[in-house]
């Protein structure tokens, strides 16, 4: 409960005088509300039976008019409950899913490798909507009932204390009942909450492979799973539905058992002389009043089961431990600087910035970018190591290769070493620095990447090149596009640079894809660039053009090249091979040829492919 308080608290930052404003705009809604029983109960009465009060008897539309006032009234406050409430609540749930969109950036990947993007998605949206819901207008609702029941039942009081107290016994029952099926709905909603994220899950998944979907003509295959997944989801909603409907059913019979008792004690009361007709009719009125607003109540507490389900799911996300980026440079921090991060870190309950670096003094930064990796061992999960005390050195400059066959370690070895993963074993310094004390946006600005599957952004091509440096200008853009190789594929579209390519670059070829995603990473003028398998999708000749305009390009940065194919690193300074995660060779392409090893095999096999 005290870290759901917390939350809330947290994320009400510019809501929290729109929703007092609604509270107390409620409060005198509530009020008006029962005065209007009391004209009744005053004209009937007083008016028309006690023989007093002329002038009324006779403009009887003056007490019409003082109803008329009161509702109009009543209505003005009910304007501004909803208003102030709308600004509260989507205020809030703003707050809420910015904090926990830019909390989501910054989690490690070993977070993300365990949990499902649908899910992800939904508890972004879907949760988020249940607990705006909840804290904005169930909360707001609690305290208006609580109000109303308190006026209420003293103004009953003030009627017939016999009566009020036969009201007010039913209160206990309704709530006693709603928390029974508190307990029942948690247990459900939560069911189906999952199962809603595992249907996110296979829809997100279709959309995003769709090629593959038809490439294997899998369309059956995938309707049948999402029917069976939507027939889960169907089916758990049925029971909740089944559990409310009887929730309601049997709150309908109390609450009409209520209403019958007051008015059949009632009339008795006022037939034996001890209730006026006055009286009777606003004690009527009040217990009508109250009777939805308590079954309401009962509706709210039964609903807290949902908004609790949500508070765990969306707190599983906001008390993850992100990533610690340090705080060196403004430029360097995405999003922006030390001051953002600080903002950032208190809003989302994550890691300050120089919490990376204890006593809030910023690390000492490489000279040079030379890269070591001493006796690294790592694993993703518990069981068989990816990499098996690998050592090996980069000098600063150099071009780098690395060969090996699936699952050997190759890529484990660029993320470990951009801090994607956290090692486990050994060291990795950069320029003699260990990467641990190095701010991770330092890092990741200063050795860019290129994935075997790069991703592009339903965007322009410009801004997809552009994404690595939003501030580059257009010929540095075409010169970086022109040293990956693709300007002229992409002066040969209708719209050239403005283009527009399909969710996930769908409407580029795999090889347009890979060099548009080098020519972005180029933009970045990292002092190491990696490419990872990058080329894999290029033919040989377009693979020579590239590696020639890097080696123009490179200068004096650290290149690291990840290849299956042989003719891509031979050129390299030096190559290792991995297998099974160790170090199986090292040496440059002549020397491993020299030797009778794994990459003399793998070379003769390929050359005697290309004869063919």
């Amino acid at each position: 409960m005290k870290r759901k308080t917390e939350l809330i608290l947290r994320y009400f930052h510019g809501s929290k005088r729109y929703f007092l404003c609604a509270v107390a705009a409620s409060f005198l809604t509530t009020a008006l509300n029962a005065v209007t029983p009391q004209i009744f109960r005053f004209g009937i009465d007083k008016v028309l039976g006690g023989g007093g009060y002329p002038y009324l008897r006779e403009h009887l539309f003056v007490l019409s008019l003082a109803v008329v006032a009161v509702a109009v009234l009543s209505g003005i406050f009910m304007f501004l409950t909803r208003t102030c409430t709308a600004r509260a609540g989507e205020n809030f749930a703003r707050n809420l899913r910015d904090a926990l969109f830019s909390h989501v950036q910054r989690l490690p990947m070993s977070w993300h490798d365990k949990n499902q993007t649908g899910d992800i998605i939904q508890r972004c949206t879907s949760d988020v909507e249940v607990i705006r819901n909840f804290v904005v207008t169930q909360l707001l609702e609690v305290f208006r009932t609580v109000f109303l029941v308190g006026i209420s039942f003293a103004m009953m009081v003030s009627m017939n204390r016999k009566l009020a107290l036969i009201v007010l016994l039913f209160v206990p029952v309704v709530v006693v009942y709603s928390a029974v099926f508190y307990r029942l709905i948690a247990r459900r909603f939560t069911d189906a909450d999952e199962a809603e994220g595992e249907l996110s899950t296979v829809v997100q998944e279709n959309a995003t492979g769709v090629r593959v979907v038809r490439a294997f003509g899998r369309e059956q295959f995938e309707m049948n799973r999402f029917r069976e997944k939507n027939e889960a989801f169907a089916r758990l909603w049925i029971r909740l539905g089944t559990l409310s409907g009887l929730y309601w059913g049997v709150g309908d019979l109390i609450t009409g058992l209520q209403v019958m008792t007051v008015i059949v004690l009632g009339a008795m009361e006022a037939v034996h002389g001890n209730l006026s007709v006055g009286d009777f009719v606003a004690f009527a009125s009040y217990n009508t009043v109250l009777v939805w607003p308590v079954r309401g109540l009962g509706r709210i507490l039964s609903d807290m089961s949902k908004a609790g389900v949500s508070f765990e799911r969306v707190g599983y996300i906001i008390h993850g431990e992100e990533e610690a980026y340090g705080g060196l440079e403004k430029e360097g921090m995405p999003g922006g600087g030390q001051a953002e991060e600080a903002e950032h870190a208190e809003w989302s309950g994550g890691k300050r910035a120089d919490d990376a670096h204890p006593g809030g003094q910023s690390p000492s930064l490489p000279d040079r970018m030379d890269i070591a990796f001493s006796h690294v061992s790592f694993a993703y999960e518990q069981g068989e190591k990816v990499l098996d005390d690998v050592s090996f050195m980069i000098p600063q400059g150099s071009t780098f290769g690395i060969l090996g066959g699936t699952g050997s370690g190759k890529s484990t070895v660029v993320q470990l070493l951009t801090r994607l993963y956290e090692l486990e074993e050994g060291t990795i310094t950069l320029g003699g620095v260990d990467i641990r004390k190095l701010p991770l946006a330092w890092l990741r600005r200063h050795v860019g990447m290129v994935l075997q599957e790069p991703f592009l952004y339903s965007r322009t091509i410009r801004e997809n090149i552009a994404a690595s440096r939003p501030e580059a200008s257009m010929e540095e853009i075409r010169s970086a596009a022109r040293t990956a190789c693709v300007d002229r594929s992409i002066s040969s579209f209708a719209d050239g640079y403005e283009t527009l390519v399909g969710e996930r670059g769908v409407t580029l070829s795999g090889g347009q894809r890979q060099r548009v995603a080098i020519a972005r990473m180029l933009l970045q003028k990292a002092p190491v660039m990696v490419f990872d398998d990058s080329l894999s999708a290029v033919d040989t000749r377009t693979d020579h053009e590239i590696r020639k305009a890097l080696k123009e390009h490179q200068k004096d940065a650290t290149v690291i090249l990840i290849s299956h194919r042989i003719t891509t690193l031979m050129g390299a300074d030096r190559i290792l091979v991995l297998n099974r995660g160790r170090v199986e060779e090292t040496g440059t392409h002549e020397e491993l040829i020299a030797k009778d090893g794994i990459y003399r095999q793998i070379y003769e096999i390929q050359m005697d492919r290309e004869k063919r």
